[in-house]
């Protein structure tokens, strides 16, 4: 796992934390940090913001920030929490681009993943 973790610690990732979280099992947090990337969520979010569905925005959001946080993708959960915060206040304004950002964060994460 060697380079594909130092990328991930050179992007501010808790790549220590989420290893503890699967008992050290690399290949099992490799298959899971793929599996992020095919996340249904991150579609459903950009679909029920552009149309104005926030509580399905919200469980979408909520989603992620979840399975960001236990894979220890600090970067991405940081953002998802900047789109889950107003949702869970009601309100889906502005929100467009920190959910562009969040889709630009999983492109970088694919990069490391050398996908």
């Amino acid at each position: 796992m060697g380079a594909m973790t130092e990328e991930l610690r050179k992007w501010q990732c808790d790549v220590d934390g989420a290893m503890e979280r699967f008992l050290d099992d690399e290949e099992l947090y490799t298959s899971c940090l793929y599996a992020v990337l095919d996340d249904p969520s991150f579609e459903g979010l950009g679909k029920a913001l552009r149309e104005h569905r926030i509580q399905e925005a919200f469980d979408h959001a909520h989603t992620l920030k979840g399975v960001l946080a236990n894979m220890g993708l600090t970067p991405m959960y940081d953002l998802a929490v900047q789109i889950v915060e107003p949702l869970r206040a009601g309100t889906d304004e502005n929100l467009l681009s920190p959910y562009e950002e969040l889709l630009q964060a999983k492109r970088h994460l694919a990069g490391i993943l050398g996908g």
